[in-house]
């Protein structure tokens, strides 16, 4: 075979395998190892972590590519981060959606209750907050001794009281109530199915509810920048930020079920001792370990924290969260790693039953083309057309090369393998 039918040859089959394979971003053998983050000494060894999806660098781009780190990113310059317990944490700005720094931004991670934050973004503007509605036996459910607020079988209750229970005391009986009321005709299934759909649309990419309450369930994964985007879109709703600044509430006697009335407490001590604080969720599973979510505002600005895998050495999880926010707004507003993507601003294709979507990256802005699904196509077509180009070109320098011989009578035989 000659060598110039061998070269189209070439050219023909990298061109099939291009159209044919995945685009999957290339990472250089050189890339410089992640920066350590600043932890105190490890705790004795918990629970064996659950196997979580692979990493995927489409997915770990999403924000920016300086958030594909399991490590620590922050801007040049300036203070370095307090020492958490957590495997992986996030500072962001509500309002701008710059991220301020992270650890592991975008690894995998189990949620425990801070989950609770994804019903809420999903099942608030599907309910009507003055609706009155019956618990029934399956909302009561949930694993013995787990976070509950004490609703009875039979008793009814006005939505936003759910809402407070939720919010306030983490009540899984509650998280079961309304992702039943908000699921439609498959109720608390389809609650769930709404959540991950919720998630996809927000471009939390990396999160699958297996449960509507964050107790843990198979395939069930967050990260760290995923629950900034919930938290982020939660915040949006004028309710949810009133249920979170709520310190106390009341839930009302069921007098057919002989169930007095009582109050109940808000479980998120930032509250209480942080200056400026807006909210958030707190979280903890044996799995899971602490999880957390807060906002303060101070100066005009608003910030959130999210943190996942926290133990509890010499600070509980607010308190870590509580110095996150310290150093977050010490960094100018001007500094930024990355960017929360705005709600549709990237694209994912169906995810399976139980592992979280691929997304298409949505660069340092999160802004997409007009054709935001043919994006992976866009490039793999630049990348065939340069490629098909570049060996035409070789093609007919060979061709030239070989005419050139002859002329000259000169050209030696083709080497066979």
């Amino acid at each position: 075979m000659s060598l110039t039918v061998r070269v189209s040859a070439l050219a023909v089959a990298v061109a099939a395998a291009l159209m044919t394979t995945p685009l999957v971003p290339v990472v250089g053998a050189d890339a410089a190892a992640p920066v350590p983050c600043p932890r105190p000494a490890p705790p004795a060894p918990g629970p064996t972590p659950p196997v979580t999806p692979s990493p995927d660098p489409v997915q770990r781009a999403v924000g920016g590519p300086r958030l594909a780190t399991s490590g620590l990113v922050v801007p040049p310059g300036v203070p370095k981060p307090p020492k958490v317990a957590a495997t992986s944490w996030l500072v962001a700005d509500l309002d701008s959606g710059e991220v301020l720094g992270g650890c592991g931004p975008h690894e995998y991670a189990t949620p425990a209750s801070v989950q609770k934050l994804l019903l809420a973004a999903t099942m608030l503007p599907r309910l009507d907050p003055t609706a009155v509605v019956t618990i029934t036996a399956g909302d009561l459910d949930i694993e013995p001794g787990s976070s509950a607020v004490g609703l009875v079988e039979g008793g009814r209750y006005r939505v936003e009281t759910l809402w407070l229970g939720l919010l306030l005391r983490s009540g899984n009986e509650v998280a079961n109530a309304l992702a039943r009321l908000g699921g439609g005709p498959d109720g608390m299934a389809g609650g769930v199915r709404a959540m991950n759909e919720q998630a996809r649309l927000l471009g939390a990419y990396q999160t699958h509810a297996a449960t509507p309450s964050g107790l843990d369930g198979p395939g069930q994964f967050t990260s760290a920048y995923d629950l900034a985007l919930i938290t982020r879109a939660c915040f949006a709703d004028a309710r949810f930020r009133r249920y979170v600044a709520t310190r106390e509430a009341t839930i009302p006697a069921q007098p057919k079920q002989r169930a007095k009335g009582f109050t109940v407490d808000n479980d998120n001590q930032l509250l209480y001792h942080y200056r400026g604080a807006l909210g958030g969720k707190t979280g903890y599973t044996d799995l899971a370990r602490h999880t957390y979510v807060g906002a303060a505002e101070r100066g005009g600005r608003r910030l959130v924290v999210t943190l996942l895998g926290a133990d509890v050495i010499d600070q509980r999880g607010w308190q870590q969260g509580a110095a996150l926010l310290d150093w977050g707004f010490t960094v100018p507003s001007a500094a930024s790693v990355g960017v929360l993507v705005s709600p549709g601003a990237t694209t994912a294709s169906p995810p399976p039953s139980a592992v979280p979507p691929q997304a298409l990256p949505g660069g340092a802005s999160g802004a997409e083309a007009s054709d935001p699904g043919t994006f992976a196509e866009r490039l793999r077509s630049a990348s065939l057309i340069g490629l098909v180009v570049g060996l035409a070109l070789l093609t007919a320098g060979l061709i030239g090369r070989r005419r050139r011989s002859r002329t000259f009578g000169t050209e030696r035989p083709t080497r066979t393998e």
